[in-house]
Parts: structure tokens; sequence; C-alpha cells
């Protein structure tokens, strides 16, 4: 009997539903073959049957008895399933005596005792059924009547390759994808069409699952559920469904599939299904409701940067890209500037799209190139894009491919650039740039009326602020306009001019005649020279009187800023009155006449005071010499008592002190005074140092004291050395008088670069661990006969003149000198000298 494989196979099953004999109720040339197969071999019966994966259908009958016309047998009541299976011819002389069709129950009725047949054959040696002859008596066939029977085979057989051709072509003018899948889902017919659309020729086609040909992976789990709600809502049009395909390069697109079912498949189920690419069908549904969206946001805004976003959110989502930015051109045109994004939601670009600012200047990055040429730009591939413009690199390290920018135009040029970004791969598409100019039309004309309306927000904020701020000062602030002629006419005052003129002007009467009326007679001049420059278009600026309404004449400052609108000449301007500014300055004249006056009376007597100490001290030189001659000469004389002797040496000490207090005076004011030159020359500044050092160590070893010196090799200065060696003792002796027994006292000097002291200079420092001065007295400390109130507490005795005629042999030099208290205690003296002598 053979395997029940034959029957099922699908490729024959397909062949046998497309030559359409299972559905056809008349085929003449079928019917003719019968007639001639019962008339020449003279049998009861004649028919062609085909066989289906369960059943025999006879489509073609003819003879005196017809009991199988029209009848669908099941297999096991069917001859002709034999030959199927076998693909061989069946040749029954009498079937009652073969055991194979004793079930058969036509064989048991006695209308079936002999048979023959033959296989119809299709390309592939398939076998879709049989031509046979049944006789209802015993027979024997010949080898004739089998070639016979055999021809007639041959002439159904030839009608199936044309009615399978015809198919094949009217498949292939479909001008949708066609396609016929069994129940199992193998592809059982695949058309030109359909290799278009997806890629794959019908020799790969046919035999292959056609979810696997035609669905996306991640959407195959719910091929099944597809054919489930075929089977359950099929009608005779069949099911139209929307689904997204996939083609042989991975491309994904919706596509629309009529789909019905047809029997004949391994469950008594075939599916034939015409697919076509609905992408531009679907992309204009979105357009229009992208257009939608746009106007419903731009209606919707409340202002442009806003409007910009949903703008973006609404085009970028839609075509389902990954950002989009909005660049608006600066007012002043000197840049474009980013002021609005969007990136799909999950979507991670921080690296392209980041949170900061952008502006660029025309020409530079996508937007600054649309910007300068005023024309869409479409880069479908941003890796294999030769233009290396700004920011494009952090495209492609975000993934991005494709970069689309189009102008929008405000104006009659353009204010702005819309750029959307996509992850994919994007070929340009004239269409869909046509839409997005359209888009950019829109948000042209918003943003250019909402400029509008934000500039006229701006303009009314800005005059109440400006009223406000007005309303807060005591100023006049107006604009007038000058004629031809020169007359000025008031355009607009603020109400402080009441405050100027004393009440407020005339009803009727212009402000600007009111004021050049009541201007003092005096200040007319420079008020026509004031007039004269405005009028000229020059800034200028006027003081002048102006006799108020109340009788009360005020000092006023005035100035006007001319400017042209259209053909008329404007002149802005502010007036203050600066009556109490006026009588403060001329009040602060006289004060400051009388400091000058009071400054040259006390120059006068300091001068007075230092002539008379001068006078004083150079004439108490010679009586306190002559003290001190014969005090000398006392202390030679041998009689003198021991008492005596003690008289007169007080009288020598104290007369010498004197001496040396006169000394001082006299030096000092002469220093001072400049009558005391100095002789700078080139001096080895370390020996000195090293030299004064040596001099006053024994003086302080007796007050258990340490000297030490840090002396830099080699230093240099210019100056006078009598001079600078009375500075340093005088440095010295004050610290070792003011530390007490075991301090020290240190002496340092270097090149002042990088120190206090200013560059070309030497340093000097004395530092000792003594009583200190109080901080607040310090900048007393080079005054004439000042003692630091720690020296007085200690009954340290001292004239208070040492510092100062050291600090004028400093000066004297070009130098400076400074205290400041030293770390731990103590204090520290600098002494900055020039190096080289002032140029001269």
């Amino acid at each position: 009997m053979g395997t029940v494989d034959r029957f099922r196979d699908r490729t024959r099953l397909q062949v046998l539903h497309t030559t359409g004999l299972l559905e056809a109720t008349n085929v003449p040339l079928l019917d003719r073959v019968t007639r001639l197969a019962a008339r020449w071999l003279e049998t009861s019966v004649a028919m062609v049957s085909l066989i289906t994966a369960d059943r025999q259908v006879v489509i073609s009958a003819a003879g005196p008895a017809d009991p199988w016309r029209a009848q669908h047998n099941p297999l096991s009541q069917s001859l002709c399933q034999h030959i199927v299976a076998t693909g061989a011819p069946l040749v029954v002389p009498d079937a009652r005596t073969d055991e194979r069709w004793c079930e058969v129950e036509a064989v048991g009725g006695g209308h079936l005792l002999s048979y023959a047949g033959m296989p119809l054959h299709t390309e592939g040696d398939r076998v879709l059924g049989a031509v046979c002859v049944i006789d209802d008596r015993p027979r024997q066939w010949n080898a004739e009547q089998l070639g016979t029977l055999e021809d007639l085979a041959a002439m159904v057989e030839a009608e199936i390759a044309v009615r399978l051709a015809h198919a094949q072509a009217a498949l292939d003018h479909v001008p949708e994808a066609a396609l016929s899948f069994d129940a199992a889902g193998e592809v059982m017919a695949w058309n030109a069409a359909a290799e278009r659309l997806f890629g794959w020729s019908p020799a790969e086609a046919l035999g292959s699952p056609v979810e696997e040909l035609v669905c996306p992976r991640r959407l195959r789990a719910g091929w099944e559920q597809v054919l489930r709600r075929v089977r359950e809502e099929d009608g005779p049009a069949g099911r139209r469904l929307e689904l997204t395909a996939v083609d042989r390069s991975g491309r994904e697109f919706p596509a629309e599939m009529l789909v019905r079912t047809a029997a004949g498949g391994g469950d008594g189920l075939l599916y034939d299904a015409l697919l076509h690419d609905i992408t531009d069908q679907k992309r204009l549904g979105v357009l229009r409701r992208v257009q939608q969206e746009v106007v419903q946001v731009l209606a919707e805004a409340a202002s442009s940067r806003e409007a910009a976003a949903g703008v973006l959110a609404a085009v970028t989502g839609a075509l389902g890209w990954t950002c989009g930015e909005y660049w608006q051109v600066r007012p002043d045109r000197s840049g474009v500037t980013r002021i609005a994004s969007w990136v799909r939601p999950g979507r991670e670009a921080s690296v392209f799209t980041g949170a900061e600012p952008l502006t660029f200047e025309r020409g530079r990055g996508l937007a600054g190139l649309v910007w300068d040429s005023g024309r869409a730009m479409w880069v479908a591939d941003l890796s294999a894009d030769d233009r290396d413009f700004v920011r494009k690199h952090e495209a492609l390290r975000a993934g991005l491919h494709a970069a689309i920018g189009l102008p929008v135009h405000s104006g009659g040029q353009a204010g702005g650039v819309l750029a959307f970004f996509a992850d994919t791969v994007q070929e340009p598409d004239e269409d869909l740039v046509t839409l997005l100019d359209g888009i950019c039309a829109h948000v042209g004309r918003y943003m250019e009326r909402r400029r509008a309306e934000e500039l006229a927000l701006e303009l009314a904020g800005s005059r109440r602020w400006f009223e406000q701020i007005i309303a807060q000062l005591d100023d006049d602030v107006w604009t007038v306009e000058t004629g031809p002629d020169g007359a000025a006419r008031c355009l607009n005052t603020s109400p402080n001019l009441a405050k100027l003129l004393g009440g407020p002007p005339p009803e009727g009467v212009d402000p600007a005649e009111v004021v050049m009326r009541r201007i003092h007679p005096g200040d007319l001049p420079a008020m026509a020279d004031f007039r004269s420059a405005v009028s000229s278009g020059r800034r200028a600026e006027i003081e002048y009187r102006l006799v108020g309404l109340d009788g009360v004449t005020r000092w006023i400052w005035m100035r006007g800023m001319p400017r042209r609108e259209g053909g008329r000449l404007l002149v802005d301007g502010i007036s203050t009155d600066v009556t109490e500014r006026r009588r403060i300055a001329e009040e602060r004249e006289r004060l400051l006449a009388a400091e000058q006056e009071q400054v040259r009376r006390l120059r006068e007597l300091d001068r007075m005071k230092d002539e008379l100490m001068a006078l004083v001290t150079h004439e108490l030189r010679n009586p306190i010499g002559a003290v001190r001659g014969y005090a000398e000469l006392l202390l030679d004389d041998a009689d003198l008592t021991d008492g005596q002797r003690a008289f007169t040496e007080v009288i020598d000490r104290k007369s010498a002190h004197l001496q040396r207090l006169v000394d001082d005076l006299l030096e000092l004011a002469r220093l001072e005074a400049g009558h005391i030159g100095i002789d700078p020359r080139p001096l080895a500044l370390t020996g000195l140092l090293r030299e004064a050092v040596d001099d006053h160590r024994p003086a302080a070893e007796a007050k258990r004291l340490t000297v030490g010196a840090e002396l830099a090799q080699a230093l240099r200065v210019h100056a006078d050395p009598v001079r600078l060696r009375q500075m340093i003792d005088n440095l010295l002796s004050n610290a070792i008088k003011y530390t007490p027994p075991g301090g020290r006292v240190t002496v340092t000097a270097q090149p002042a670069a990088g120190s206090a002291c200013a560059s070309g200079s030497v340093m000097i420092t004395v530092a000792d661990t003594g009583i200190g001065i109080p901080p607040e007295q310090y900048g007393q400390l080079f005054h004439r006969f000042f003692r630091a109130s720690t020296a007085k507490d200690a009954g340290i005795k001292g004239t208070g003149l040492g510092l100062a005629v050291t600090k004028a042999i400093v000066t004297a030099h070009g130098g400076t000198i400074t205290a400041s208290p030293r770390g731990g205690g103590g204090t520290v003296f600098t002494v900055c000298l020039p190096v080289d002598p002032p140029e001269t």
C-alpha cells in the first residue's frame, strides 16, 4: 500500500492545489478524455481522479454506469491511492480474487470487478492522481488497451502542466507579493513580487518556514496567533491584517497581508496570502499626524523654547529618530545658538548632546552650515561623509549615523535650524524633506509671530520698569524734537520736571518753552552753544541756572544725546537739580582754601622751629664745649679732693651727653634741610657690616649677648661709607641697648630678589630678642624725640633722635627703612639700599 508520506508531501499538495482542478466544476478536456476512454476501452466507467492528503476527488467521469461522478471518497475506498503511493500503473483483472481490495465497498457491491489506472505525473515525478477505467465484470487488460490508457493519461498530464504554467505566470504577474503556505507554515508558492519584496528567490523560499522569511525574529512567537485569527475570522474575501515584516537584509517595514484559507493542506488547510509594503502609506499617516501634532504644539506653546522642544519631540519621536535640536540665530546674527533639544527616552547620547549651551558661527557645525547655505542638508551616513564639521566625531561616538538639517525661515531669511539625528543610515527622501520644509515653515511663522509678541511684551515690560525707575529718581528724563529752525518741541517728560521748575508747568504750554523762558540771562550764551551742539548731532552737557515758578533759582545739570529717527532729529536728555552739589562744592573750595592756608602757616612755623632749634643748638655748642674744657682741666688737677673730683666727673659726663644731643639735633636738622651732603661711592657692603659687628661685639659680650652675622659674599652698594657706618652703628647700639642679658642680635644682608625690597636693591636686617615695641607705636618710631613705652617702662635712657637720624641717612641714599615685630619677641629693622646710583 505504500506509506502515507507520499500523500502528505507538501510540495505535491501545493502543486495539486495550484492546478485549480480541485475547485473546478467543468473541465472540457478531461471530460473528453474520460469519454474516449470509456468508448475505446468499452468499460462501464472511465474517470480522472486526484488524491489529496486524505481522500480521492473525482474531477471527471464518463460511461454507461457512472456511480463515482463528483464523489470525494476516503482513501480506504480508492484504488487510485495505490498508484499515488507507488508511482506506477495499477492493473486489476478481478478485484474479488485480490485481498488488497476486500474492504472497498464498490468491490463488494459488484460495481468494481476489474480496474486499470495510469498515474498523472508532474515535474519532479510527483503523482497527483490517476486516469482509470473500471468494469463491473472481470477482465484481462491487453497491452494495446493499456497503451491507449497511457496516451490518454499523457493528455491529462499536458493539461495539468499548462494549468501549472498558467498559474505560475499569473502568480508572477500579480503586483503584490503572493505566496501560499500550509498549516505547518512551509511555503508552497512564492512569486516574483515576493522575491523583490523580501529578497528570497522561489527556490530558496519553497519548503522554508514562512515566518522565517517574512517575520522579524523578535515577533515570530506571535505568528501562530496571526494564523489563529485568520482561521477564526476568515471570510469569502479572506482576512486583512497589518504586521511588521522583514526582508533578507534585516530591514523592517510595515506590511498589509490579505490571507485566506483553502482546502488541501496537511490538516486540510492551505493559506494563500498577498502582501505589500505599506511604508509609504504608513509614513503618510505618520507625517499627517506629525503635522497635526506640530500645529497643536505651536498653538499651545507658551514660549519659543517650549514650542521648539515640543516640535522636536513630535517630529523625532514620530519618525523613530534618535534626537533633535533647534538652533536659533542671534538677533545680531553673530551666531546660531541651540535653545532646545530632545533625545528618545532610554537612549544615552550625552557625549553628543551634552547639557551646556552651544553657539556656532556661520558655516561651523551642521547648524552653521545650514544657516549659511539656507538649504536643507542631508547626511545619509556620517561615517562615510568626507566633511569634517564640528561635533561629527562626538555624533559617531554616540552611535549616530544620519544627520538632517533644515533652515527655518523667518522674515525672508534663515532665523533658525532644525536638526535631526538617527542611529541608522537614512537615504535622502525628497518627500520627507518636503514635509519637513512644511513643518519648518510652520515653525518659522510661529517663531516670527512669537518673537514679535515677546518683543512687544519685553518693550512694555521695559517701559514699565523704566517708568518705575524714573519715578524713584529726582531727575527729569525728557525727549524733545528739534526742528530745522532749531526750535524744540517736547515729546515726553517725567513728572520730576515740576521739582526742577518749582511747580507744574502751565496747562497747554510746551514744557520746553517754559524752561527756555526761565533760564538765567547769564547762562543764555551757554544754552545756545548746547542747542547748537545737539542740533549738529553731537552729545553735549551744560550747567545753568533756572529761575523756578516759585522764584527760587536752582542750578541744573543737563545732558542731551541726539539721534535720528527717519528724517526727524530727536534728543533724549536728563536734567538734574545740582544746587546742593554746587553749594557743597563751593563750601569745599572754601574749606580747601582755608586748609591750604593753615598748612602753609604750619609749614612756616615748622621752618621757623627748625631754624630756631638749629640756632639754639649751634649757640649751645660753644658754652658746652667750654664747660667740658674746664672740667677736663679740673680733672687734671692733682689737688682735687675726692668729692671735688666726683662732682667734676658728673659735670664732664652730663656735658658730654648734652653735647651729643646737640650734635644729633644739628645733624638731623641739616640732613632734613639738605644742608649736609653725602658722598656716595662704590662700597664693599659685606666688609663694612662685618667690621661694624666686630666693633660692637665687646659691648654685647659685656651684657652677655650673642651677636651673629649672616652676610652674603661680595655685596656692593653705592653709598657714603661714613654715613652708612653711622646708620649701622645706630641700629646695632639700639639692639644691644634694648636686649636683656642672654639675648641675641643678628645682622643679615642679601640681594633683594624675591624679598620685601625692590629689585636692584640690597636688604639689610638687624633683629634682636629685646623688649620689643607695642604694635600701635611702630608708625611713630622714626619721629624725633619719640621713645617707645616699653623703653620708658624699662627705665632705659635715650634721646629719641637716633632712629630719626638713621631714617634721614637711609632716605638720603634713596633707600627705605621699616620696623616690625620679630616672631618670638623683639624687633626687626629692615633697610633696603639701591645697588646702583640713581640715573641723572
